[in-house]
């Protein structure tokens, strides 16, 4: 079984090496001393959110937190092309079920998006509050996972915002894949950048309704192409998960 994962503060691992001594504490040092009551000589993981993973060894639980002693440190690059999931915010917790299978899946970056058919809307506090929960989310997730990396969590965009950001994508050498059910390239079937292009795939995710025929025209237009995800309709919760499943595989990440 691989080892569990807590996380630190990015840049707080970077000065470690081989033989130190680390204090895992706060939050995560009770999770792991108390809530999962780690002993010594078992392995734990620490990662920084952002690449950098201490591989310790418990030598000591106390009330101030775990001990660590370090047996090395990796530095996992991040992959490349980014997959960056773009998903419309939805009703109940569908959009965070979404979030939470992406981050598992290998999402790099989360994009909330107010559609035009998104029935919740982020204004004012209820937009801080609510993109910190996905933030929560995706941190758990990635726990999970036993990631490295966190996916970043973005402010959220309208569609015209959302239009701009993939005229940048595909401008910078990136594609933006608009899953759609009446699409006719399917999703393996679509140009992808060449694994190890420093570029971003999104992957735009409609609210229940579907997105809008103006919404697809103003994606469409800045340079988004419309795929199939399969045979089915999927839910909202499922169809982004789904296609960074397959889109992984197709860049050689799951090889």
């Amino acid at each position: 079984m691989t080892a569990p994962v807590f996380l630190a503060e990015p840049g707080g691992l970077a000065a470690l090496a081989a033989g130190d001594l680390y204090l895992l504490d706060g939050t995560e040092g009770r999770h792991a001393g108390v809530v999962q009551r780690r002993a010594p000589g078992e392995r734990v993981d620490v990662v920084d959110t952002a690449g950098v993973r201490l591989v310790g060894e418990v030598e000591h639980v106390g009330p101030e937190g775990v001990h660590l002693r370090v047996r090395h440190v990796v530095v996992e690059a991040p992959p490349a092309p980014r997959l960056v999931l773009v998903q419309a915010l939805a009703k109940g917790d569908r959009d965070e079920l979404a979030i939470e299978a992406a981050t598992e899946v290998g999402a790099d970056g989360v994009v909330p998006w107010q559609a035009e058919r998104s029935v919740v809307v982020w204004r004012g506090d209820r937009a801080a509050k609510s993109r910190a929960r996905w933030l929560g989310t995706v941190r758990t997730a990635a726990k999970q996972a036993r990631r490295a990396h966190v996916p970043e969590v973005e402010l959220a965009l309208d569609s015209p915002a959302l239009a701009r950001r993939v005229g940048d994508v595909v401008a910078a050498g990136g594609v933006a894949l608009v899953l759609h059910e009446e699409a006719t390239v399917p999703l393996g079937g679509a140009a992808l950048p060449a694994a190890g292009a420093g570029t971003d795939v999104l992957v735009v995710v409609g609210p229940e309704g579907g997105i809008s025929e103006r919404e697809v025209a103003a994606l469409v237009g800045a340079g988004a192409v419309t795929v199939r995800l399969g045979p089915h309709v999927l839910r909202t919760s499922t169809a982004g998960p789904v296609a960074l499943g397959l889109l992984a595989q197709r860049l050689g990440r799951w090889g």
